[in-house]
């Protein structure tokens, strides 16, 4: 296993709990990018990742985001699979989705994280078979 997944792993342990609370991983000026979904944008910075990520999550209560695999794509990306789960904030219906991750990493920080709500996306955006 590379570092890199050894990495992107790591990140996937914490917020697997829940916990959101480590940008450690992170470089300062990260690009965070929501590639489809309801709301797609792009930022740069933690603060802008955190930003999004909170409206992203404000309509939800406990969720979690694991990871089922990880694909090494080349020396600085690697592709996360997803399951995310949790309830609706005013509804409390559960909520479930198979999304993906791609993570650009160089000297050992993310710089750029790609979110796809839908797996597929992701693996048409990369010339990757389904």
């Amino acid at each position: 296993m590379s570092e890199n997944v050894d990495l992107v792993r790591s990140i996937y342990t914490a917020i697997g709990r829940g916990d959101y609370s480590s940008a450690a991983w992170a470089d300062p000026d990260i690009e965070y990018v929501v590639a489809d979904g309801p709301e797609p944008t792009t930022v740069t910075g933690l603060s802008g990742m955190v930003e999004v990520m909170r409206s992203i999550f404000s309509a939800f209560e406990d969720v979690r985001t694991e990871a089922e695999d990880y694909l090494e794509l080349d020396t600085a990306r690697v592709l996360a699979l997803t399951r995310a789960s949790g309830r609706g904030r005013t509804s409390g219906a559960p909520i479930g989705n198979m999304a993906a991750e791609l993570f650009e990493i160089h000297d050992g920080k993310v710089t750029r994280i790609v979110n796809y709500f839908d797996r597929g996306h992701a693996f048409a955006d990369l010339g990757l078979a389904g």
